[in-house]
């Protein structure tokens, strides 16, 4: 998340001008009631995932609580990263997770009372953010879990004051679901891998604020920050024989071995400059 501290000062400073606004542009006691439509563009990026690892059911039970062994030693003793690996060893490197672009649009109604105004609205969005963690076996080997965001959609409310009626600074909140796209990546080219359950619904929430200046009688520009949430728990690799002989650790307790992240979170913050049409 090394890029997000210097958009989290764009938006204090883009609510500050917000703020700076002459008093002749927030004098109009008509806007932030009635629907609108909005666009908005900014970035996306993930929360640190420091102690990421993955999970294994070798005996096929469902629970994810087995250690892979090889010669009687845990076969992922030299450990995880949070990143997609360079190689087959941790002394090859590993890539950290990626910020990306985030792009969308709303609809949405405000009901105003005197200062204060009310209004709930829908989205849609999609961004290029991608969270990667990866598990290094003795073999040596390296195995890579990759998700990024397809798209989601949430409905949230919000709640502002609008000093004067030129400008409104808000909370919101509320709730979503959202299409993932996972990927597998490993140097072992003796067993088999097999995807299961990539693309299904998830369901989180989001919360955040911001501020929106009425630039014109209809046209509106804003600064938001938002932190999203999704429950991401069902992907899974299978690991089976393949070529490998049948005393392989994967398959050598219960025919194969089913991985999983640890982290049943997929989070991340979102940064938007919003321009908007109210009607």
């Amino acid at each position: 998340m090394t890029h997000f501290r210097p958009t989290m000062t764009a938006l204090a400073l883009g609510l500050a001008a917000i703020a700076a606004t002459p008093a002749a542009a927030q004098d109009r006691d008509s806007h932030f009631s009635g629907p609108y439509i909005q666009g908005f563009g900014g970035l996306a990026a993930r929360s640190e995932d420091n102690g990421s690892a993955l999970k294994f059911d070798t005996d096929r039970d469902g629970s994810y609580d087995d250690t892979v062994r090889a010669a009687g030693a845990n076969a992922f003793a030299p450990g995880f990263c949070d990143g997609r690996a360079r190689g087959a060893r941790p002394s090859d490197g590993c890539t950290s997770d990626k910020d990306g672009v985030e792009y969308g649009g709303r609809i949405g109604y405000d009901y105003r009372m005197n200062n204060f105004v009310i209004g709930a609205l829908v989205e849609a969005s999609k961004n290029e953010a991608v969270d990667r963690t990866t598990g290094y076996s003795s073999t040596p080997a390296s195995y890579t879990f990759q998700r990024e965001l397809d798209y989601n959609v949430s409905a949230r409310l919000r709640a502002g004051y609008t000093p004067g009626g030129g400008m409104l600074f808000y909370v919101t909140g509320g709730g979503g679901m959202a299409k993932l796209d996972h990927s597998f990546f490993t140097t072992n080219t003796a067993n088999s891998f097999d995807g299961r359950n990539d693309r299904k619904t998830l369901w989180g929430w989001q919360a955040g604020g911001g501020g929106e200046l009425m630039v014109t009688d209809n046209i509106s520009l804003g600064v938001e920050y938002l932190y999203n949430r999704y429950k991401d728990d069902k992907y899974s690799v299978v690991v089976g024989r393949g070529s490998a002989p049948a005393t392989n650790p994967f398959v050598a307790n219960g025919g194969s071995t089913a991985i999983k992240l640890t982290d049943s979170r997929f989070d991340y913050h979102s940064l938007r400059a919003v321009v908007g049409f109210h009607f």
